[in-house]
């Protein structure tokens, strides 16, 4: 099954985030499907950055999203 997830990079204490589709077997920075689009938390207001197109892509084709997306995508 395929999840719309978080997926980290940045350095220590300083997080950014992509929000790729993945396996869900797979481990929190494993082998990425796509990349839909990122969040960095640490910018005021935070940034959240989204390809419609992409991630109706990948709705369409059955991947479900993971509640941190859902609240992303909500802001």
């Amino acid at each position: 099954m395929v999840k719309i997830r978080l997926f980290k990079t940045g350095a220590k204490k300083r997080p950014s985030f992509r929000i790729v589709a993945i396996e869900s077997q797979n481990k929190r920075n494993g082998k990425v499907l796509d990349i839909i689009g990122f969040y960095d938390p640490k910018t005021k207001p935070p940034t959240v950055k989204i390809d419609q197109k992409l991630l109706d892509k990948w709705l369409k084709q059955g991947a479900q999203l993971t509640q941190a997306v859902k609240d992303l995508i909500k802001k």
